[in-house]
């Protein structure tokens, strides 16, 4: 094989920028052979765009025994990314799935299991993983630059969202269309990095979310998250749609210093000496450890994101070049979400890994106690649920 045709499920937002740049050639040895979509005005503007080089679908099943293809590109709503994934790997297709990988981990967990027997390949979009800043951090970290972390805190209230954003399709902000709001629309790439780059997961967390606080929605528009390490680390994550200005700011603590990412920049405060020998040495009666404040450089890089994520996927078929973001590493910041979310529905702990069939049950009941006359896109293809 000395080029991989891929077939994108769903050209809405996201679906037609990817589609955008693998026909223009934009992914060497990946290419634009097909789309599908529920919508016929979308498939329409897929002919006037792509012409007849690109063959249209309208139902998946179609699509994945078309023969045209050799993957499939999900860009669909939430809820549909691991079905249709489930049906690609039956039919012997690799899978590159928007984010989130899924609405909650019991369905996530079967899209894994479905993988797993299989020998096709399976990425997710996760495009901030080629962030160098992000990369940075994450090697600061693994390199023990920073030491044992400590703590950690993302304070994220930059996705300021106005009511006429959720009023713009009938699928936002619910449990049936979405199944949540800031933390599964706009959150999940911060949730993969906040673990990604620390090296770790948390073991248990307690989160205060507010439903419709800001807007008249039913699913969480603010959230504070607390949340412990297996190793006495703690963290805090902040997050909601509804400030202005907003901040983005992810400060690592460890016993060697603190690193912190705002602005575009990445500052190390660096420990002369780390704490734990510091405070076993020093005997005066106030002191504190030298510290260097360092600038560190991270590279330029205006490449587009999504881009790498699918140039990486492909040359991960063709050349065995490992993958950026393995598919099945979705359900780590799902997990996140989902813990947050039952945390609060129940108004406790949440121990990770969470009690699947309890999340469900509490999600099902939110759906079927839903007082917004909204219709569910989630049987639709053209949407793809983010930002």
């Amino acid at each position: 094989m000395d080029k991989v045709r891929i077939g994108i499920v769903g050209v809405g937002n996201m679906g037609s920028s990817h589609a955008g740049y693998l026909h223009e050639g934009g992914v060497r040895g990946g290419e634009l052979a097909a789309i599908c979509d529920s919508n016929p005005a979308r498939l329409e503007w897929a002919r006037q765009k792509f012409g007849d080089s690109v063959k249209l679908f309208d139902s998946v099943e179609a699509l994945l025994t078309s023969g045209t293809i050799d993957a499939v590109l999900i860009a669909t709503p939430h809820y549909d990314h691991p079905r249709t994934a489930i049906q690609a790997f039956e039919h012997g297709l690799h899978v590159l799935v928007e984010k989130p990988a899924g609405v909650y981990t019991k369905q996530v967990r079967e899209m894994n299991e479905a993988w797993a027997k299989t020998d096709r390949k399976f990425g997710i979009m996760y495009n901030q993983r080629t962030n160098p800043i992000y990369q940075k951090l994450r090697e600061m970290i693994a390199s023990g630059e920073l030491g044992e972390v400590r703590r950690t805190n993302w304070i994220i209230t930059n996705w300021y969202r106005s009511q006429s954003y959720y009023d713009s399709g009938g699928w936002r902000a619910t449990w049936e269309g979405e199944g949540g709001g800031v933390l599964l629309n706009q959150d999940p790439h911060q949730l993969d990095l906040w673990q990604w780059t620390v090296g770790m997961m948390p073991v248990r967390v307690r989160a205060f979310c507010q439903f419709g606080k800001y807007r008249k929605i039913e699913v969480e528009d603010d959230v504070t998250a607390y949340v412990e390490y297996e190793n006495g680390a703690t963290g805090l994550f902040v997050t909601t749609t509804g400030e202005a200005p907003g901040t983005n700011r992810f400060e690592v603590t460890g016993d060697r210093g603190k690193i912190v990412i705002e602005d575009g920049k990445l500052t190390f405060w660096r420990l002369r000496v780390p704490e734990p020998e510091f405070n076993s040495t020093f005997t005066g009666g106030f002191g504190a450890p030298e510290c260097w404040k360092c600038e560190v450089p991270v590279k330029d890089d205006n490449d587009s994101q999504h881009k790498k994520i699918t140039q990486n996927f492909v040359d991960h078929i063709l050349k065995g070049t490992p993958l950026l973001a393995p598919g099945e590493e979705g359900i780590k910041g799902l997990t996140l979400s989902n813990a947050m979310h039952l945390s609060s529905w129940t108004d406790n702990w949440v121990d990770l890994p969470i009690d699947e069939e309890l999340y469900y049950s509490n999600l099902q009941e939110r759906i079927a106690n839903s007082t917004m006359n909204k219709k569910s896109g989630g049987k639709t293809l053209s949407v793809e649920g983010t930002h």
